[in-house]
This record gives structure tokens, C-alpha cells and sequence, in this order.
């Protein structure tokens, strides 16, 4: 499997991870974006390394760092909430408003029926996404996120308990129905770089998003 690249120069690769690739090396084996950094080098001694994260199930845009001094400053550009993030996301039903700002902190908790997940929670961290239904197919809608923060599952979250909607495909926050994957792709990047231009990517609706009648990310 060949992984599209998307943004490429010196210091830098996005790519379109595929939905269903986990970021690290599963427990139960399999395969995972791992196996393929050698095939990304393109030519440069070290392996690029990953920005941020994508769960598993997330298609889309994933910045690498081709260096470490690249990866520290585009890092620190995330935590200061430079960083343009635009996702879309299929929403198991049609919210009651068409657009809004879900302004909800989080936190983790676990148990050993259900494994991990994150809550919201008032002594939680903070995390807000803005969003904004794009279209509506088959009693679904199509919603893009703008993301001010990055918290573990955030947006999943906040579709669930802000929106009061799950994405399609969620088995945590929903109930796993209608699609093999949670159906969340980040659509595109944009990381503001000093002395240089930024890095600005766009990844294409997959094709299981097409396939419910959303073929345009709006």
C-alpha cells in the first residue's frame, strides 16, 4: 500500500493516512504506519516522524518532521494553537442547529469493562471545537470541525456530548453502527512557518464518505 503524500520539502511530509492504519505497532499485530517511514525517507538518511497523532480509525492529513529541530518547532506550533486544523466528519443523524461551538473539557477515565475513554468533565482539560453541518444524505449529515484544541478523541467527544450527535462508525461514543470505521478525515493542514511559507495540504473525501452520497467536503 502506497500512502499519497501530500506536502513535501525539505523539513517536511503530509501525507493522507488511510482510515483503519493505526499510528503504532497494534498489540495483536498488524499492521500500523510504522512499517512504512522507510518507504518515506524519499531519499533522506532519517526516518520522518510524526507531528501529531491520528486515531486509528482517522483518515487524512499527518504532518512529518524530516528532522528533530523541524519536529520541535512544529510541535511547539501545535501547542500554541497555530496550527489550522479542518476535518470532516459523518454525523449518525442530523443535529437540531446547523452550526456552532462545542466548548466542552475533557478527561480520561478507565475501567476494566469498557477499557479507556474521555468524559467530559468540568475539572477536565479544555478543549473547543467549532463546526457546521456542510451537507445531509440519507438522514446523515456531513460536518466539518475546526479544532482550536487537540485532546485525545476531541472531536468524537464533542460530536456525542456537544452536538448530541456520534460520528457514524464510533463503537465508543456511538454504537458502532453504520460504517466498518469511525468516519472522521482530517481534510486539511496548515502550519505557519517563520522565514518560510507554510505548510498547507488538502486531502480528498475517501471513498466510504462518497459512498453515502457526500462526494464534496464543502
Amino acid at each position: 500500500m502506497a500512502i499519497p503524500i501530500l506536502f513535501e520539502d525539505g523539513e517536511a511530509l503530509v501525507i493522507d493516512k488511510p482510515g483503519g492504519l493505526p499510528m503504532d505497532q497494534p498489540r495483536a499485530g498488524g499492521a500500523s504506519l510504522d512499517d512504512h517511514l522507510g518507504d518515506l525517507k524519499l531519499g533522506f538518511q532519517r526516518l520522518p516522524m510524526p507531528v501529531h497523532r491520528l486515531d486509528a480509525d482517522t483518515s487524512g492529513c499527518l504532518l512529518l518532521a524530516r528532522n528533530p529541530k523541524a519536529l520541535k518547532r512544529f510541535a511547539a506550533a501545535f501547542e500554541a494553537r497555530l496550527v489550522g486544523k479542518r476535518y470532516l466528519g459523518v454525523l449518525a443523524g442530523i443535529p437540531l442547529e446547523s452550526e456552532g461551538t462545542v466548548d466542552l473539557a475533557l478527561s480520561k477515565i478507565s475501567s476494566a469493562e469498557k477499557g479507556w475513554r474521555m468524559i467530559p468533565a468540568k475539572k477536565g482539560k479544555p478543549a473547543l471545537t467549532h463546526w457546521r453541518v456542510v451537507a445531509t444524505s440519507g438522514g446523515r449529515a456531513l460536518v466539518e470541525f475546526r479544532p482550536e484544541t487537540g485532546r485525545t478523541h476531541q472531536i468524537r467527544v464533542h460530536a456525542a456530548s456537544g452536538i448530541g450527535v456520534p460520528l457514524l462508525g464510533d463503537p465508543v461514543y456511538g454504537d458502532g453502527k453504520g460504517a466498518p470505521r469511525t468516519l472522521l478525515h482530517a481534510a486539511a493542514l496548515e502550519v505557519p512557518r517563520e522565514g518560510k511559507p507554510p505548510i498547507a495540504a488538502m486531502a480528498p473525501l475517501p471513498a466510504d464518505f462518497a459512498g453515502l452520497g457526500f462526494a464534496d467536503g464543502g
